[in-house]
């Protein structure tokens, strides 16, 4: 028999499964989108509790039937709040935790209990192949967080949060503009589509940043200004992608200035953005710092961070 490691997340928009093998190879996968109804800009915390309950015994199956010679479940990782803080909590998060719980019980292996944070710093450091250093800055961008945080790979790994938006989250802007304008929810790779026909001519928006905060809700209200005068959607979209890739790059070379570390780590849904890595990226490589991005099916929520931690402990 050879040893696995299972991870689960269930976050606000993706239930998901990963299993690592001894090796530390991932060698089965499986997630589902939450189901939002069209024009909606999100889910209550129940309805995901009922999705996550719905959708998480088939993906289990799923990976588990998918590895071919006998294993035993060594350890599993799991997802258990959203943030590492004392009062991070999300009802979310409770379905994936309880199987987890169950899972461990009944097949005698060990659980670890991680934040959804550390699972995607996790998952964006096994896919990217570093930050090596002991000491790195990790910027997570989603519909839920945009924080610049350093990070020191003590054990267990500390978190430090340096910055981040003081309002509206960057996944949360793309997806209000982009429901707006009556796209798909969750929004970002319908709107990524649409921006990629608008760059040659851009509706540039206002940019928000100052130090190590930065703000979305002034350009999301300039966007509803704009809307009743049926701008051109795509060079709108191009604008968008514009607006949210200059925030980061001001925040993230203002947290470099500040720590000397140059090191960045990109993780989260939003960074899955083909326009947005390579503005951010050949802004900032030119002042020398060294960005490591994970594969895109790796940015989004995943599994897989909490597998690797599992397999690694």
């Amino acid at each position: 028999m050879t040893r696995c490691y299972l991870g689960i997340d269930t976050s606000c928009y993706t239930t998901s499964v990963a299993i690592f093998s001894e090796a530390g190879h991932l060698v089965a996968e499986a997630r589902k989108l939450l189901t939002v109804k069209a024009g909606g800009r999100g889910l209550a915390q129940s309805e995901m509790v009922f999705q996550h309950s719905r959708n998480l015994p088939p993906l289990l199956e799923q990976a588990l039937t998918s590895i071919q010679d006998e294993r035993v479940l060594a350890a599993i990782g799991v997802s258990a709040y959203p943030r590492p803080l004392p009062d991070s909590y999300m009802p979310a998060f409770l379905v994936g935790e309880g199987y987890a719980k169950a899972l461990a019980c009944m097949q005698n292996s060990r659980l670890y209990r991680i934040s959804h944070q550390e699972n995607h710093i996790l998952a964006g450091i096994w896919s990217a192949g570093g930050p090596a250093g002991n000491n790195f800055l990790a910027v997570h961008v989603s519909g839920g967080t945009t924080e610049i945080v350093r990070v020191s790979k003590t054990s267990p790994m500390s978190l430090e949060r340096l910055g981040g938006s003081s309002d509206l989250h960057a996944g949360q802007f793309i997806d209000r503009v982009g429901v707006a304008m009556r796209l798909p929810f969750p929004a970002g790779p319908h709107l990524e589509k649409l921006a990629a026909q608008g760059h040659d001519n851009p509706l540039l928006l206002p940019v928000a940043a100052r130090g190590l905060q930065i703000s979305f809700s002034g350009p999301e209200s300039h966007v509803m200004r704009l809307l009743p005068k049926n701008p051109d959607f795509a060079a709108l979209a191009a604008g968008v992608e514009i607006c949210v890739a200059e925030a980061l790059y001001k925040m993230i070379r203002e947290a470099i200035g500040q720590t000397g570390l140059e090191e960045v780590l990109m993780v989260g849904g939003v960074m899955s953005n083909s326009f947005i890595r390579q503005y951010v990226s050949k802004k900032l490589t030119a002042e020398r710092a060294k960005l490591y991005f994970p594969q895109r099916e790796f940015s989004s929520d995943n599994a897989v961070g909490a597998a690797y931690f599992a397999s690694i402990q």
